[in-house]
Protein backbone atom coordinates (compact mmCIF):
# COMPACT_ATOMS: atom_id res chain seq x y z
CA UNK A 1 0.00 0.00 0.00
CA UNK A 2 1.38 3.39 -1.01
CA UNK A 3 1.09 6.09 1.66
CA UNK A 4 2.58 9.54 1.07
CA UNK A 5 1.31 11.47 4.09
CA UNK A 6 1.32 10.66 7.78
CA UNK A 7 1.15 12.22 11.21
CA UNK A 8 3.32 10.98 14.05
CA UNK A 9 3.71 11.98 17.69
CA UNK A 10 7.32 12.50 18.73
CA UNK A 11 8.72 12.46 22.26
CA UNK A 12 12.46 12.98 22.62
CA UNK A 13 14.17 11.69 25.73
CA UNK A 14 14.14 13.66 28.97
CA UNK A 15 17.47 14.61 30.50
CA UNK A 16 18.55 12.80 33.65
CA UNK A 17 18.55 14.55 37.02
CA UNK A 18 21.73 15.81 38.61
CA UNK A 19 22.67 14.30 41.97
CA UNK A 20 23.15 15.87 45.39
CA UNK A 21 26.00 13.98 46.98
CA UNK A 22 28.99 14.65 49.26
CA UNK A 23 32.26 12.78 49.37
CA UNK A 24 32.46 10.75 52.55
CA UNK A 25 35.58 8.65 52.96
CA UNK A 26 37.72 7.65 55.89
CA UNK A 27 40.10 10.41 56.90
CA UNK A 28 38.22 12.79 54.57
CA UNK A 29 35.31 13.99 56.73
CA UNK A 30 34.55 17.02 54.56
CA UNK A 31 35.23 15.87 51.03
CA UNK A 32 32.89 18.37 49.45
CA UNK A 33 30.11 17.98 46.89
CA UNK A 34 30.53 15.22 44.32
CA UNK A 35 27.09 14.85 42.73
CA UNK A 36 27.33 13.97 39.04
CA UNK A 37 25.39 15.42 36.14
CA UNK A 38 22.41 13.73 34.53
CA UNK A 39 22.72 12.30 31.04
CA UNK A 40 21.25 13.96 27.96
CA UNK A 41 17.98 12.59 26.61
CA UNK A 42 18.03 10.84 23.26
CA UNK A 43 17.21 12.77 20.07
CA UNK A 44 14.75 11.59 17.41
CA UNK A 45 16.62 11.57 14.12
CA UNK A 46 15.06 11.01 10.71
CA UNK A 47 17.24 9.38 8.08
CA UNK A 48 16.53 9.13 4.36
CA UNK A 49 16.73 5.53 3.13
CA UNK A 50 16.69 4.52 -0.54
CA UNK A 51 15.15 1.15 0.31
CA UNK A 52 12.10 2.70 2.00
CA UNK A 53 9.33 3.70 -0.41
CA UNK A 54 6.27 4.62 1.63
CA UNK A 55 5.19 6.19 4.92
CA UNK A 56 2.81 3.35 5.73
CA UNK A 57 4.82 2.24 8.79
CA UNK A 58 3.80 5.42 10.57
CA UNK A 59 0.15 4.37 10.31
CA UNK A 60 0.95 1.44 12.59
CA UNK A 61 3.53 3.24 14.78
CA UNK A 62 2.07 6.71 15.32
CA UNK A 63 4.11 7.42 18.46
CA UNK A 64 7.92 7.56 18.48
CA UNK A 65 9.82 7.88 21.75
CA UNK A 66 13.56 8.22 22.40
CA UNK A 67 15.30 6.98 25.53
CA UNK A 68 15.60 9.18 28.61
CA UNK A 69 18.97 10.12 30.05
CA UNK A 70 20.03 8.44 33.29
CA UNK A 71 20.39 10.28 36.58
CA UNK A 72 23.77 11.31 37.93
CA UNK A 73 25.19 9.81 41.10
CA UNK A 74 27.92 10.29 43.68
CA UNK A 75 31.65 10.41 43.04
CA UNK A 76 30.93 12.79 40.16
CA UNK A 77 29.46 9.92 38.14
CA UNK A 78 27.51 11.33 35.21
CA UNK A 79 24.39 9.53 34.06
CA UNK A 80 24.44 7.76 30.70
CA UNK A 81 22.90 9.66 27.79
CA UNK A 82 19.74 8.21 26.30
CA UNK A 83 20.05 6.45 22.96
CA UNK A 84 19.00 8.41 19.91
CA UNK A 85 16.07 7.00 17.96
CA UNK A 86 16.93 6.68 14.25
CA UNK A 87 13.83 6.66 12.06
CA UNK A 88 14.23 5.62 8.42
CA UNK A 89 12.01 7.42 5.91
CA UNK A 90 11.86 7.45 2.10
CA UNK A 91 14.06 9.82 0.14
CA UNK A 92 12.01 12.92 -0.56
CA UNK A 93 10.31 13.08 2.85
CA UNK A 94 9.43 16.51 4.18
CA UNK A 95 8.94 16.82 7.95
CA UNK A 96 6.78 19.67 9.24
CA UNK A 97 5.66 21.03 12.59
CA UNK A 98 2.56 23.24 12.55
CA UNK A 99 3.11 23.76 8.83
CA UNK A 100 6.75 24.84 9.24
CA UNK A 101 9.35 22.69 7.49
CA UNK A 102 11.82 21.12 9.92
CA UNK A 103 13.66 18.93 7.44
CA UNK A 104 13.66 18.06 3.75
CA UNK A 105 15.49 14.76 3.23
CA UNK A 106 16.51 14.50 -0.42
CA UNK A 107 19.69 12.39 -0.34
CA UNK A 108 20.20 8.78 0.68
CA UNK A 109 21.67 8.67 4.19
CA UNK A 110 20.82 12.32 4.93
CA UNK A 111 19.92 12.82 8.59
CA UNK A 112 18.14 15.54 10.55
CA UNK A 113 17.44 15.93 14.25
CA UNK A 114 13.69 16.43 14.40
CA UNK A 115 13.08 16.37 18.16
CA UNK A 116 15.91 17.22 20.53
CA UNK A 117 16.42 15.41 23.78
CA UNK A 118 16.55 17.43 26.99
CA UNK A 119 19.86 18.31 28.59
CA UNK A 120 20.77 16.55 31.79
CA UNK A 121 20.68 18.52 35.01
CA UNK A 122 23.88 19.54 36.75
CA UNK A 123 24.78 17.79 39.98
CA UNK A 124 25.74 19.73 43.10
CA UNK A 125 29.46 19.35 42.33
CA UNK A 126 28.81 21.91 39.63
CA UNK A 127 27.68 24.60 42.06
CA UNK A 128 30.61 24.73 44.47
CA UNK A 129 32.11 28.20 44.73
CA UNK A 130 34.13 30.31 47.14
CA UNK A 131 30.94 31.38 48.88
CA UNK A 132 29.03 28.11 48.51
CA UNK A 133 31.13 25.32 50.01
CA UNK A 134 28.39 22.74 50.49
CA UNK A 135 25.66 23.33 47.89
CA UNK A 136 22.55 21.20 48.15
CA UNK A 137 21.40 22.33 44.72
CA UNK A 138 21.01 19.96 41.79
CA UNK A 139 19.10 20.50 38.59
CA UNK A 140 16.41 18.24 37.25
CA UNK A 141 16.72 17.03 33.68
CA UNK A 142 15.18 19.13 30.96
CA UNK A 143 12.17 17.58 29.19
CA UNK A 144 12.74 16.42 25.63
CA UNK A 145 10.80 18.05 22.82
CA UNK A 146 7.32 16.64 22.33
CA UNK A 147 5.01 17.45 19.42
CA UNK A 148 3.08 16.07 16.48
CA UNK A 149 4.92 16.07 13.15
CA UNK A 150 3.38 15.98 9.69
CA UNK A 151 5.20 13.92 7.06
CA UNK A 152 4.89 14.34 3.31
CA UNK A 153 6.56 12.23 0.67
CA UNK A 154 7.49 13.98 -2.57
CA UNK A 155 8.82 11.76 -5.35
CA UNK A 156 12.42 12.43 -6.39
CA UNK A 157 11.95 11.70 -10.09
CA UNK A 158 13.77 13.28 -13.04
CA UNK A 159 10.59 13.37 -15.12
CA UNK A 160 7.05 13.94 -13.92
CA UNK A 161 4.22 12.76 -16.17
CA UNK A 162 1.21 15.05 -16.10
CA UNK A 163 -1.98 15.18 -18.11
CA UNK A 164 -5.70 14.66 -18.00
CA UNK A 165 -7.03 11.24 -16.95
CA UNK A 166 -6.62 8.59 -19.66
CA UNK A 167 -3.94 10.59 -21.51
CA UNK A 168 -1.72 7.50 -21.81
CA UNK A 169 0.72 8.15 -18.96
CA UNK A 170 0.69 4.64 -17.52
CA UNK A 171 1.04 3.05 -20.96
CA UNK A 172 4.00 5.30 -21.73
CA UNK A 173 5.68 4.43 -18.42
CA UNK A 174 5.13 0.70 -18.88
CA UNK A 175 6.69 0.76 -22.37
CA UNK A 176 9.77 2.90 -21.70
CA UNK A 177 10.61 1.54 -18.23
CA UNK A 178 10.48 -1.48 -15.97
CA UNK A 179 7.36 -0.24 -14.16
CA UNK A 180 4.14 -2.25 -14.24
CA UNK A 181 1.36 0.22 -13.53
CA UNK A 182 -2.29 -0.70 -13.78
CA UNK A 183 -3.59 0.14 -17.27
CA UNK A 184 -7.19 0.35 -18.45
CA UNK A 185 -9.26 2.44 -20.83
CA UNK A 186 -11.08 4.51 -18.23
CA UNK A 187 -10.24 7.62 -16.20
CA UNK A 188 -8.34 7.47 -12.90
CA UNK A 189 -6.84 4.02 -13.44
CA UNK A 190 -3.77 5.36 -11.64
CA UNK A 191 -4.60 6.32 -8.07
CA UNK A 192 -1.06 6.28 -6.64
CA UNK A 193 2.21 7.57 -8.14
CA UNK A 194 4.22 4.97 -10.05
CA UNK A 195 7.98 5.15 -10.59
CA UNK A 196 9.95 3.63 -13.44
CA UNK A 197 13.47 3.87 -14.87
CA UNK A 198 13.93 4.47 -18.59
CA UNK A 199 17.36 4.09 -20.20
CA UNK A 200 18.47 6.16 -23.19
CA UNK A 201 22.02 6.38 -24.56
CA UNK A 202 23.35 4.73 -21.42
CA UNK A 203 21.63 7.21 -19.08
CA UNK A 204 18.89 6.27 -16.62
CA UNK A 205 15.88 8.54 -16.23
CA UNK A 206 13.63 8.16 -13.19
CA UNK A 207 10.06 8.83 -14.31
CA UNK A 208 7.03 9.37 -12.07
CA UNK A 209 3.51 8.69 -13.34
CA UNK A 210 1.27 11.10 -11.44
CA UNK A 211 -2.47 10.37 -11.13
CA UNK A 212 -4.54 12.24 -13.71
CA UNK A 213 -5.35 15.87 -13.01
CA UNK A 214 -8.60 17.65 -13.69
CA UNK A 215 -9.65 21.26 -13.70
CA UNK A 216 -9.65 22.47 -10.10
CA UNK A 217 -7.02 19.94 -8.97
CA UNK A 218 -4.98 22.65 -7.22
CA UNK A 219 -8.05 23.45 -5.12
CA UNK A 220 -8.54 19.82 -4.13
CA UNK A 221 -10.85 18.45 -6.80
CA UNK A 222 -10.39 14.94 -8.12
CA UNK A 223 -7.17 13.14 -7.20
CA UNK A 224 -4.80 15.91 -8.17
CA UNK A 225 -4.59 17.84 -4.92
CA UNK A 226 -3.06 14.87 -3.07
CA UNK A 227 -0.52 14.08 -5.76
CA UNK A 228 0.60 17.39 -7.24
CA UNK A 229 3.36 17.33 -4.61
CA UNK A 230 5.00 14.48 -6.51
CA UNK A 231 5.84 16.71 -9.48
CA UNK A 232 7.18 19.43 -7.21
CA UNK A 233 10.78 18.13 -7.36
CA UNK A 234 10.99 16.83 -10.92
CA UNK A 235 13.61 18.33 -13.23
CA UNK A 236 11.25 18.35 -16.21
CA UNK A 237 7.54 17.83 -16.80
CA UNK A 238 6.35 15.59 -19.61
CA UNK A 239 2.86 16.73 -20.46
CA UNK A 240 0.91 14.03 -22.28
CA UNK A 241 -2.10 15.04 -24.38
CA UNK A 242 -4.43 12.54 -26.05
CA UNK A 243 -4.49 13.18 -29.80
CA UNK A 244 -8.17 12.16 -29.80
CA UNK A 245 -9.16 15.19 -27.66
CA UNK A 246 -11.65 17.46 -29.39
CA UNK A 247 -9.25 20.33 -28.72
CA UNK A 248 -5.70 19.37 -27.69
CA UNK A 249 -4.88 23.01 -26.96
CA UNK A 250 -7.75 23.28 -24.48
CA UNK A 251 -6.73 20.03 -22.75
CA UNK A 252 -3.15 21.30 -22.56
CA UNK A 253 -4.27 24.65 -21.15
CA UNK A 254 -6.43 23.00 -18.48
CA UNK A 255 -3.46 21.22 -16.93
CA UNK A 256 -1.14 24.20 -17.35
CA UNK A 257 -3.52 26.37 -15.32
CA UNK A 258 -3.53 23.83 -12.49
CA UNK A 259 0.27 23.61 -12.49
CA UNK A 260 0.59 27.40 -12.42
CA UNK A 261 -1.48 27.48 -9.22
CA UNK A 262 0.78 25.00 -7.46
CA UNK A 263 4.29 25.86 -6.25
CA UNK A 264 6.73 27.08 -8.91
CA UNK A 265 5.73 24.56 -11.59
CA UNK A 266 4.84 27.36 -13.98
CA UNK A 267 8.53 27.85 -14.81
CA UNK A 268 9.53 24.18 -14.76
CA UNK A 269 11.00 22.90 -18.07
CA UNK A 270 8.27 21.14 -20.02
CA UNK A 271 7.97 18.87 -23.04
CA UNK A 272 4.62 18.02 -24.61
CA UNK A 273 3.79 14.68 -26.23
CA UNK A 274 0.70 13.91 -28.30
CA UNK A 275 -0.12 10.30 -27.48
CA UNK A 276 -1.89 7.46 -29.32
CA UNK A 277 -0.81 8.79 -32.71
CA UNK A 278 -0.57 5.37 -34.41
CA UNK A 279 -2.86 5.26 -37.42
CA UNK A 280 -3.86 8.93 -37.09
CA UNK A 281 -3.69 11.10 -40.24
CA UNK A 282 -0.80 13.53 -40.25
CA UNK A 283 -3.23 16.39 -40.93
CA UNK A 284 -5.00 15.71 -37.64
CA UNK A 285 -1.69 15.48 -35.78
CA UNK A 286 -0.53 18.78 -37.28
CA UNK A 287 -3.84 20.40 -36.37
CA UNK A 288 -3.57 19.27 -32.74
CA UNK A 289 0.06 20.41 -32.51
CA UNK A 290 -0.96 23.80 -33.90
CA UNK A 291 -3.71 23.98 -31.26
CA UNK A 292 -1.14 23.43 -28.49
CA UNK A 293 1.29 25.95 -29.98
CA UNK A 294 -1.52 28.50 -30.10
CA UNK A 295 -1.65 28.25 -26.28
CA UNK A 296 2.15 28.18 -25.86
CA UNK A 297 4.29 29.11 -28.91
CA UNK A 298 7.45 27.98 -27.10
CA UNK A 299 6.22 24.44 -26.41
CA UNK A 300 8.28 21.49 -27.69
CA UNK A 301 5.72 19.01 -29.04
CA UNK A 302 6.38 15.39 -30.02
CA UNK A 303 3.91 13.00 -31.66
CA UNK A 304 4.29 9.51 -30.17
CA UNK A 305 2.62 6.14 -29.86
CA UNK A 306 3.60 4.12 -26.81
CA UNK A 307 1.92 0.91 -27.94
CA UNK A 308 3.51 1.15 -31.42
CA UNK A 309 6.86 2.39 -30.06
CA UNK A 310 6.77 5.45 -32.34
CA UNK A 311 8.77 8.56 -31.50
CA UNK A 312 9.83 7.32 -28.06
CA UNK A 313 13.60 7.37 -28.64
CA UNK A 314 13.57 10.98 -29.85
CA UNK A 315 11.37 11.99 -26.91
CA UNK A 316 13.58 10.30 -24.32
CA UNK A 317 16.69 11.93 -25.80
CA UNK A 318 15.07 15.35 -25.56
CA UNK A 319 14.09 14.63 -21.95
CA UNK A 320 17.66 13.58 -21.15
CA UNK A 321 19.12 16.77 -22.65
CA UNK A 322 16.61 18.94 -20.80
CA UNK A 323 17.41 17.21 -17.51
CA UNK A 324 21.14 17.74 -17.99
CA UNK A 325 20.62 21.45 -18.67
CA UNK A 326 18.33 21.76 -15.66
CA UNK A 327 20.78 20.04 -13.29
CA UNK A 328 23.68 22.08 -14.66
CA UNK A 329 21.79 25.31 -13.99
CA UNK A 330 20.80 24.17 -10.48
CA UNK A 331 24.39 23.28 -9.62
CA UNK A 332 25.57 26.70 -10.79
CA UNK A 333 22.94 28.44 -8.67
CA UNK A 334 24.06 26.51 -5.60
CA UNK A 335 27.71 27.41 -6.26
CA UNK A 336 26.84 31.06 -6.74
CA UNK A 337 24.56 31.32 -3.72
CA UNK A 338 26.39 29.06 -1.31
CA UNK A 339 25.37 25.63 -0.10
CA UNK A 340 21.70 24.81 -0.31
CA UNK A 341 21.47 23.76 3.31
CA UNK A 342 23.73 24.98 6.07
CA UNK A 343 24.39 23.08 9.23
CA UNK A 344 24.04 25.24 12.32
CA UNK A 345 26.67 24.59 14.98
CA UNK A 346 25.37 22.36 17.72
CA UNK A 347 24.59 24.18 20.94
CA UNK A 348 23.63 22.12 23.95
CA UNK A 349 22.08 25.23 25.47
CA UNK A 350 24.05 25.06 28.70
CA UNK A 351 25.65 28.47 28.09
CA UNK A 352 28.41 27.78 30.60
CA UNK A 353 29.72 31.33 30.87
CA UNK A 354 26.33 32.83 31.66
CA UNK A 355 25.58 30.00 34.12
CA UNK A 356 28.76 30.62 36.06
CA UNK A 357 28.24 34.36 36.22
CA UNK A 358 24.63 34.01 37.32
CA UNK A 359 25.34 31.32 39.89
CA UNK A 360 28.48 32.76 41.44
CA UNK A 361 27.42 35.11 44.21
CA UNK A 362 30.73 36.97 44.03
CA UNK A 363 29.89 38.30 40.56
CA UNK A 364 27.25 41.04 40.79
CA UNK A 365 26.26 41.16 37.11
CA UNK A 366 26.13 38.87 34.13
CA UNK A 367 27.70 39.37 30.70
CA UNK A 368 24.57 40.47 28.84
CA UNK A 369 24.53 44.16 28.00
CA UNK A 370 21.48 46.28 29.00
CA UNK A 371 19.81 45.97 25.58
CA UNK A 372 20.22 42.20 25.59
CA UNK A 373 18.88 42.04 29.14
CA UNK A 374 15.69 43.81 28.17
CA UNK A 375 15.06 41.73 25.06
CA UNK A 376 16.09 38.39 26.61
CA UNK A 377 12.83 38.04 28.53
CA UNK A 378 9.29 39.39 28.75
CA UNK A 379 6.77 39.61 31.58
CA UNK A 380 3.01 39.52 31.05
CA UNK A 381 0.16 39.44 33.56
CA UNK A 382 -2.37 36.64 33.11
CA UNK A 383 -5.12 37.01 35.69
CA UNK A 384 -3.50 36.59 39.10
CA UNK A 385 -0.30 35.15 37.61
CA UNK A 386 2.76 36.80 36.15
CA UNK A 387 4.08 34.85 33.17
CA UNK A 388 7.76 35.22 32.32
CA UNK A 389 9.04 34.13 28.91
CA UNK A 390 12.51 34.09 27.42
CA UNK A 391 14.82 31.37 26.13
CA UNK A 392 17.46 31.51 28.87
CA UNK A 393 15.20 32.03 31.87
CA UNK A 394 12.85 29.28 30.66
CA UNK A 395 15.75 26.88 30.38
CA UNK A 396 16.80 27.66 33.95
CA UNK A 397 13.20 27.17 35.12
CA UNK A 398 12.76 23.82 33.40
CA UNK A 399 15.82 22.53 35.21
CA UNK A 400 14.76 23.82 38.63
CA UNK A 401 13.57 21.28 41.20
CA UNK A 402 10.56 22.95 42.84
CA UNK A 403 10.76 20.48 45.72
CA UNK A 404 14.19 21.80 46.66
CA UNK A 405 13.94 25.22 48.32
CA UNK A 406 17.61 25.98 47.57
CA UNK A 407 17.01 25.33 43.87
CA UNK A 408 13.95 27.60 43.81
CA UNK A 409 15.88 30.33 45.63
CA UNK A 410 18.62 30.00 43.04
CA UNK A 411 16.04 30.62 40.33
CA UNK A 412 14.77 33.66 42.22
CA UNK A 413 18.35 34.92 42.46
CA UNK A 414 18.82 34.49 38.72
CA UNK A 415 15.62 36.43 38.08
CA UNK A 416 16.91 39.24 40.31
CA UNK A 417 20.23 39.46 38.49
CA UNK A 418 18.52 39.44 35.10
CA UNK A 419 16.27 42.33 36.15
CA UNK A 420 13.10 40.26 36.03
CA UNK A 421 12.27 40.71 39.70
CA UNK A 422 12.44 44.50 39.36
CA UNK A 423 10.08 44.38 36.40
CA UNK A 424 7.66 42.15 38.32
CA UNK A 425 7.62 44.61 41.22
CA UNK A 426 7.00 47.48 38.82
CA UNK A 427 4.03 45.59 37.36
CA UNK A 428 2.51 45.22 40.84
CA UNK A 429 3.68 41.75 41.88
CA UNK A 430 3.46 41.08 45.63
CA UNK A 431 5.67 38.69 47.64
CA UNK A 432 2.98 36.00 47.45
CA UNK A 433 2.23 36.53 43.75
CA UNK A 434 2.44 33.42 41.58
CA UNK A 435 5.21 33.50 38.98
CA UNK A 436 4.95 31.09 36.02
CA UNK A 437 7.99 30.22 33.88
CA UNK A 438 7.97 27.33 31.42
CA UNK A 439 5.08 25.74 33.30
CA UNK A 440 6.86 25.97 36.67
CA UNK A 441 4.93 28.01 39.26
CA UNK A 442 6.26 29.49 42.51
CA UNK A 443 5.90 32.63 44.59
CA UNK A 444 7.99 35.73 44.08
CA UNK A 445 9.47 35.59 47.58
CA UNK A 446 10.08 32.52 49.77
CA UNK A 447 8.90 33.89 53.09
CA UNK A 448 6.12 36.45 53.39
Amino acid sequence: MFVDTAKVSLKAGDGGNGAVSFRREIYIPKGGPDGGDGGKGGDIIFKADKDTNTLIDFRFTPILTAENGKNGSGQRSAGRSGKDLIVEVPIGTVVKKDGEILADLIHDGQEAIIAKGGDGGFGNAHFKSSTRQAPIIAEVGEPGEEFEAELELKSMADVGLVGLPNAGKSTFLSVVSNAKPEIADYPFTTITPNLGVATIDGKDLLIADIPGLIEGAAEGKGLGHDFLRHVDRTAVLLHLVDVYNDDAGKAYETIRKELEKYSDLKNRPEIVALTKCEGVDQDIIDMQIASILAKNPDAKVFAISSSAHQGLTELLRELNETIKKRKSTSSKDIRDNGSELSEEPHNDGRDEAVRKEVDDATIPTISLNPKELKTAWKVEKDGDKFVVTGEKIEKFARRTDLNNYASVNRLRDIMKKLGIRAELTTMGAEPDSIISIAGKEFTLVEDY
